[in-house]
């Protein structure tokens, strides 16, 4: 039988207790000693510890709490560990230095054209961006979160296939580390979205959960029972890949009648009559513009049902208590979204089952996928504070 020695125990409850402060934010030591489940004294003994070492301080509230001496807020301190989190997107990559707490430090962005896809390109500007913003900050991450479209391996960063970036087996993560010089995680950009939305946005405290987004693609993360499910070797979420149309449009996979043809960005192009030529914030700009029609259900015609048929199939397969929608989707005018609830609930055994299954707009707009990499980051950074 193994018993865990002292100094084991400490570092996890030191760990644990990082981990609250980290998603939860400002809490007293005891709110932090009912939620670990421990006693006073331990947590004095780990919040000097880590005060003592200038990862957290302690504050008298702002705001008093009631009568008598207030209790002394614990506050994680963003700079004590920063992570370097970037997001590769089709047309545009942008960075961020990302503070202990969630906290955006600052960030830069460029657009993504031609050569600048070429993953040698990408890495190049990457680390040039990234070393002038630390410089200009003065900060110094210790470890890197990456989001990329695409089929990826979680173990060491291999972008098996990004079609919409065109790239095959481009060890990423490798090069990236070698650049950076600092621990590097890559993940798909669905499943760091699923990621970012557990933690902070409006997925905290659903433990089964799906998010759905599109962009020029369409891809998915899973929640499964509190934790992301990756699946084996990284390979999961492309869902936008189910052929849900037999016989429909060839999709740039090599199948034929993917839901990506039929609810991506070049399927909702040809639902409001736009081009493949305009550029995409006239997307953006016609979605909020459908906000103020009588009738955007009828507006999108088709593309409604297909993307009220992939949903089906997704709850009845996974049995997620919510469902996120992001990118493009999260732009939907609120009438879709109601009449998408309203028919998965209605069309879907396991909903019914289940007693409705939740269907939400994402609530972290343009950070989403920087958030993700960053929670990607800090997962083993928590661990060695």
């Amino acid at each position: 039988m193994n018993v865990a020695r002292p100094d084991e125990v400490r570092k996890f409850n030191r760990a644990s207790l990082l981990r609250i402060l980290h998603v939860g934010g400002p809490a007293t030591r005891a709110a932090l000693a009912s939620e670990l489940g421990l006693n006073r004294s331990t947590i004095k003994m780990l919040v000097d510890g880590l005060a003592g070492d200038g990862v957290v301080e302690e504050r008298v509230p702002r705001v008093p709490q009631g009568a008598g001496r207030p209790s002394l807020l614990v506050l994680p301190q963003a700079q004590a560990a920063v992570v370097l989190a970037v997001d590769v997107q089709v047309e545009h990559a942008g960075i961020a230095l990302v503070g202990l707490g969630g906290q955006i430090l600052g960030r830069n962005s460029w657009n993504l054209r031609g050569r600048q896809r070429d993953p040698d390109e990408v890495v190049t500007h990457v680390a040039e961006s990234s070393a002038l913003l630390a410089q200009d900050l003065d900060l110094h991450p210790v470890a890197a979160g990456i989001s990329v479209p695409g089929v990826v391996r979680r173990t060491d960063g291999m972008v098996h296939d990004s079609s919409n970036l065109g790239w095959t087996d481009v060890p990423f993560g490798e090069r990236m580390g070698t650049v950076l010089g600092v621990p590097v995680v890559v993940g798909n950009d669905a499943e760091l979205g699923a990621l970012a939305e557990y933690v902070r946005g409006v997925g905290r405290g659903a433990s089964d959960a799906v998010f759905v987004s599109a962009d020029v693609g369409v891809g998915g993360g899973i929640i499964a029972q509190g934790g992301l499910l990756r699946g084996s070797g990284g390979y999961l979420g492309e869902i936008g890949h189910m052929t849900v149309h037999p016989g429909g449009r060839t999709c740039h996979c090599g199948n034929a009648g993917c839901w990506e043809t039929e609810v991506g960005e070049l399927a909702l192009r040809r639902a409001l009559g736009l081009s493949e030529s305009v550029p995409r914030g006239a997307i953006v700009a016609e979605l909020r513009e459908l906000q103020r029609d009588s009738d955007p259900v009828a507006r999108l015609g088709d593309y409604v049902d297909w993307l009220i048929l992939g949903l089906i199939n997704v709850v009845n397969i996974l049995g997620p208590e919510l469902v996120v929608l992001g990118d493009l989707f999260a732009i939907l005018p609120e009438a879709v979204v109601q009449r998408v609830q309203q028919e998965v609930r209605q069309r879907s055994m396991v909903s019914r089952a289940l007693g409705g299954v939740r269907i939400e707009k994402s609530s972290l707009g343009a950070d989403l996928k920087l958030l993700g990499a960053a929670e990607a980051a800090f997962e083993d950074v928590l661990a060695s504070l």
